[in-house]
C-alpha cells in the first residue's frame, strides 16, 4: 500500500456541524485492503463513505467527551473514495485533560499544536476566524500601519498585525477581560499582553497568584502556561490612541462572547478597566437600571455560575502613578481564586 504523508500542520478539518471543526488526518492510499475486501470494496458509493465516517467520527466523539476514562484514544477509519481509500484518522479524548496552552509548543489560539479536546478544538476554529477579520476598516488600516512602520526598539523583528484571538487554559475558571491589543505589544508579538509593560505587570501577578506558569511575557513560544486561566479582549484589533469606537467594540464583542461560551467551567471574568467591564457587562446581557458603575475590586453575580469582578487596569499610567499596586492587583485575583473555588498557593 502506498501512502502520502501528511504533516499534522497540514491537517484539515474534516468533520464538522455540532462539535464546530474536527482536525483529521486524511491519508490517500490505493485500495484500503485491510480493512474491506476487494468485492465489497467498490460497492459502497461515495456518499455513503463520507455518511458512515461522520456518523461514526461523531458518535465516536460524543463517547469520548462523557467517558470517564483517563487515557487518549486514538481511532482509526478506513474506506474506499473514488479508486482511492481514505484513511481518516480522528484523536480524541476519552476524557478531556486538564491542558493549558503551552507556548513552548506555540499557541493553540493559531491552530499551532493538535488540541487534546472539544473545547480546544472549538477555540482552535474561533481564534482562525479572529485572526482574518478584517470588519473594522478604521482598526484594520491602523494595525498594519503599525506594523510596517515599526518602533525603532522592534524595527527588525516582524509585526503580527492581525486581530488577536484569546489563550490559555480551555478548561479554565478564571477569565480576564482586557480592552484591546496594545500597538507594539501584542500587536507586534500576537498575543494578548504580550511584549508591553502592561503585561509585564499582568503576568507578573497571575504568577504570583499561581495562574501563570512564569512571570514574564516576551513573545509566543517563551514556554509561558495559564492555569485555571484564559485571557481574552474586548477589542482584538490595537485601536489608535488605544480608543476603540463604540461601534467597534460592538463589532466585536461577539467573540469574546463566544470564548466565554466554549469556557464551560467559567465561574469568574476579571474585567481589566471600565471598558473591559462595561463590555462584560453587554457579553453578559446584563440589563440592571441603573447600569452598575465600575469601581476597583467590585463584583457582581451575572448569573447563579458566573460573577464579574472589577480591577484598574494595568497601564503605565495607573501602575506609575500609584493608582494600581502590586498588592491590589493580588488581592482581586485572591478573590478571584476563592469565586472560582481554587485553593489559594501563592508562589511567594
Amino acid at each position: 500500500m502506498r501512502a502520502v504523508a501528511v504533516r499534522e500542520r497540514e491537517l484539515t478539518p474534516f468533520v464538522t456541524g455540532p462539535i464546530v471543526s474536527v482536525k483529521s488526518l486524511i491519508v490517500w492510499s490505493w485500495l484500503v485492503m485491510s480493512v474491506l475486501q476487494p468485492p465489497a470494496l467498490f460497492s459502497l458509493s461515495t456518499s455513503a463513505v463520507l455518511s458512515t465516517f461522520e456518523q461514526i467520527a461523531l458518535a465516536s466523539l460524543s463517547l469520548a467527551s462523557v467517558a470517564s476514562a483517563s487515557t487518549t484514544t486514538s481511532i482509526c477509519f478506513a474506506a474506499p473514495v473514488g479508486a482511492f481509500g481514505a484513511v481518516v484518522l480522528v484523536r480524541v479524548s476519552a476524557q478531556p485533560p486538564r491542558a493549558s496552552v503551552s507556548d513552548s509548543d506555540a499557541t493553540m489560539a493559531r491552530g499551532e499544536r493538535t488540541p487534546q479536546s472539544l473545547r480546544e478544538i472549538a477555540l482552535a476554529a474561533l481564534a482562525a476566524e479572529i485572526e482574518s477579520c478584517r470588519a473594522c476598516p478604521r482598526l484594520v488600516a491602523w494595525r498594519e500601519q503599525v506594523a510596517r512602520e515599526r518602533r525603532a526598539a522592534y524595527a527588525t523583528q516582524e509585526y503580527w498585525g492581525r486581530p488577536v484571538a484569546g489563550f490559555g487554559d480551555a478548561q479554565a475558571r478564571i477569565a480576564v477581560l482586557g480592552l484591546a491589543p496594545a500597538a507594539h505589544g501584542a500587536n507586534r508579538t500576537g498575543r494578548l499582553f504580550t511584549g508591553d509593560r502592561s503585561g509585564d505587570f499582568l503576568f507578573a501577578a497571575l504568577w504570583r497568584a499561581g495562574l501563570a506558569s512564569q512571570p514574564t511575557a516576551r513573545a509566543r513560544g517563551d514556554g509561558l502556561e495559564l492555569r485555571d486561566c484564559f485571557l481574552t479582549a474586548a477589542v482584538r484589533c490595537a485601536p489608535p490612541a488605544n480608543r476603540p469606537t463604540p461601534e467597534e467594540r460592538d463589532r466585536c464583542l461577539p467573540f469574546a462572547a463566544r470564548e466565554v461560551e466554549q469556557l464551560g467551567d467559567l465561574g469568574v471574568i476579571v474585567c481589566l478597566g471600565a471598558f473591559a467591564w462595561d463590555a462584560a457587562l453587554a457579553l453578559c446581557g446584563v440589563r440592571l437600571r441603573p447600569r452598575p458603575r465600575f469601581a476597583h475590586a467590585g463584583e457582581l453575580a451575572v448569573s447563579e455560575a458566573v460573577t464579574l469582578l472589577a480591577s484598574y487596569h494595568p497601564s503605565q499610567q495607573n501602575t506609575f502613578t500609584g493608582r494600581l499596586t502590586e498588592p491590589m492587583l493580588d488581592a482581586v485575583l485572591r478573590r478571584a481564586r476563592e469565586l472560582a473555588g481554587l485553593p489559594f498557593h501563592a508562589t511567594r
